[in-house]
């Protein structure tokens, strides 16, 4: 398997540090409202990349973190008049909801901020003692100039990087780009006990805690959107090598590229936020799913009506070639559809993989040669997280979304059938033309007729 490493800036063999054991760590959500399609991509690429590090390797922990505590949180809290834990579980409850519609599986573990509080302390700690983080007016910050690496993983020179930073340029700092590992709390903001006084944990402070709570001091790979390269993962590996004496702290650095929307990048200002479950509301999210993975992770994908609309239609001609084969679980993939997966999670190439499948199944003659496409079929399928449901399932739904009864077009065509059979072919056409003026296009074969959703 090859990953790109934006460390290093070049796709590299990938090598775990235990071939026995994948340690693997992905920022989540702060969860303050409801996730957009941006979200939504980097937890279906490294819900892919899961899939893919487990075929291979015998244990895979993957940790995806929730931040639960946060300036955002505490505003949305105060205006509700309610705890901030309230904000937090009703956002990750429906993060949960939106994921579970993408056909993402739940991490291994899924670490709360507020839950590591203790950890987090302790990290502060250790950094305050081997003089890479001081105190300041109730604040702890990193002092970047003790870490000889910062900038390097994102490539840039440290003066450059402070008018990027997102932390607070105060008189207090020793240097501008420092950053804050722990700040004061006001009597009404959430906060807890410390050495420092009460207050709450800074924003990378809380990933570098939980990571090393969870996987140790070194992880195989560290995940993320490429909005989170600086200043959030920057900071995490300076100070999780300066808390841990220099250890490496990740070994591949993983980035998936942003999603804008017909071409424009999205803003709140501009008004073109989409969220997950407003296109839920009206696209399969199987069908969102493989808009996500139709372009290369590490490369930005534009999202569209054509994009959704086509992904849909793509999915109409994979589950129309599994519609005349018995259920059967899932084989195992073809090798050229492992390649690609492995060069770097190519998922346009693997899509294509498997739409050559498609076709070698809708072509074969013999049952047996059927059956075994079908079944290499629905294993490459698994690996990407699709075709994960009977045929008959998928159509039907794609039916009710378009507020069609699947069991009534059954209907009119077995009174099709009866009438082709009694040779009253203007019914039979009468009955074709009114399901084509519904969006249902009709396809006859020796097997009998088939029916799938036109555009």
């Amino acid at each position: 398997m090859r990953l790109h490493n934006t460390l290093s800036g070049r796709t590299e063999d990938f090598a775990p540090i235990d071939p026995g054991h994948v340690r693997l760590y992905v920022c989540g959500p702060t969860v303050y409202s409801y996730s957009h399609i941006g979200n939504a991509r980097p937890a279906v690429v490294f819900d892919v990349l899961a899939r893919a590090l487990r075929r291979r390797f015998p244990r895979v922990t993957y940790v995806r973190n929730i931040t639960d505590i946060d300036d955002k949180i505490n505003a949305a809290a105060a205006r509700e008049g309610v705890g901030i834990d309230v904000i937090a579980n009703r956002y990750a409850a429906a993060y949960h909801e939106d994921l579970e519609a993408l056909g993402v599986a739940p991490p291994d573990a899924e670490p709360r901020v507020t839950e590591h509080i203790p950890a987090i302390l302790a990290m502060i700690e250790r950094l305050i003692q081997t003089g890479s983080a001081y105190q300041a007016e109730g604040h702890v910050l990193f002092q970047v100039s003790r870490y000889p690496g910062y900038g390097e993983l994102s490539r840039r020179d440290t003066r450059e990087l402070i008018a990027g930073a997102r932390v607070e340029v105060a008189p207090f700092k020793r240097e501008p780009g420092d950053f804050v590992l722990w700040k004061p709390s006001s009597a009404g903001q959430p906060g807890w006990e410390s050495p420092w006084g009460r207050g709450r944990p800074g924003w990378h402070i809380e990933c570098s805690a939980m990571a090393a709570a969870l996987l140790g001091d070194t992880l195989d790979i560290h995940g993320g959107g490429n909005d989170l390269v600086f200043p959030h993962h920057e900071n995490e590996r300076a100070q999780s090598e300066c808390a841990h004496g220099g250890t490496v702290f990740a070994r591949y650095w993983v980035h998936n590229g942003f999603v804008t929307i017909d071409h424009a990048k999205m803003s709140k200002s501009v008004g073109n936020i989409l969220l997950v479950r407003e296109i839920l509301e009206q696209t399969p999210g199987e069908a969102v799913r493989l808009a996500l993975l139709s372009a290369h992770y590490r490369q930005p994908l534009d999202w569209s009506d054509v994009l959704l609309a086509e992904s849909r239609k793509r999915l109409d001609r994979l589950y129309g070639a599994l519609r005349d084969t018995p259920p059967a679980a899932a084989g195992q993939p073809p090798e050229a559809f492992v390649a690609a997966l492995e060069d770097d999670l190519n998922t346009p190439a693997a899509l294509a993989e498997l739409f050559e499948l498609a076709r070698a199944l809708n072509k074969a003659g013999h049952a047996e040669e059927k059956a075994a496409l079908a079944t290499q079929l629905r294993g490459a399928g698994a690996l990407l997280g699709l075709l994960q449901q009977a045929p008959e399932h998928w159509f039907a739904g794609q039916a009710g979304a378009q507020e069609i009864d699947g069991d009534e077009i059954e209907t009119l065509i077995e009174r099709r059938a009866a009438a082709k059979k009694a040779r009253d072919y203007a019914t039979a056409d009468r009955i074709r033309d009114q399901l084509a003026a519904r969006g249902v296009l009709l396809e006859d074969s020796p097997q009998g007729t088939r029916w799938r959703l036109a555009g």
